[in-house]
């Protein structure tokens, strides 16, 4: 696999976190480079994980695993963007951003769900290199430090925009979670294909 054949890799399978980190930075009120660097660090350790994991198990999973996937991240997603959209709908959250206690939105538990719900289809990424001839360290090295960088953008991206637009931002962010989860549902089951 040469250097652009991963590196477009990379950034496809990155996108899914880019998208959930621009919803991360709606919820930061008061956004430190530490904040983005802490969403882009667990994004692009469980992006470079997530293959590893994968081509150690191998073919001999395989059918397992991808028969889940699509599931799994659809729930989580769904889960995670229908909060989103409810607490941005409430009373209590009108006049609020979504997230007033960063500690909260940056806890170990809430980045473990979204870290796991966008590097879910990376595991078949993986799955993939083990038929190929891949160096597997340095692939997962680089796969994991393009989702860092793309995640720290997004977090930016999303602060910046998400404080003018406040509520709108926040269901906007919490459907395109929901939808993200349905177009990899939907990719899986073979209903589209983009």
């Amino acid at each position: 696999m040469s250097l652009t054949e991963l590196f477009i890799l990379a950034v496809g399978v990155s996108m899914d976190a880019f998208a959930v980190a621009v919803c991360k930075g709606l919820c930061l009120s008061d956004l430190k480079f530490k904040d983005a660097l802490t969403v882009g660090l667990w994004f692009g350790i469980f992006q470079a994980g997530m293959p590893l994991i994968g081509y150690i198990l191998g073919a001999q999973f395989r059918e397992q695993i991808t028969a889940i996937d699509h599931w799994i991240a659809f729930i989580l997603l769904s889960l995670i963007g229908g909060n989103m959209i409810v607490e941005a709908c409430s009373e209590d959250e009108k006049d609020e951003l979504c997230c007033r206690d960063k500690k909260k939105e940056l806890a170990p538990k809430t980045m473990l769900v979204l870290a796991v719900a966008t590097s879910i289809d990376a595991l078949a990424v993986g799955i993939t290199f083990a038929f190929l001839d891949v160096a597997i360290l340095p692939a997962v090295s680089f796969i994991g430090a393009v989702t860092l960088v793309c995640s720290v953008a997004g977090v930016y991206i999303g602060h910046r925009f998400g404080l003018k637009l406040k509520t709108k931002a926040e269901i906007t962010g919490g459907a395109i979670l929901v939808l993200m989860g349905t177009k990899i549902l939907l990719e899986h089951l073979g209903i589209i294909n983009i």
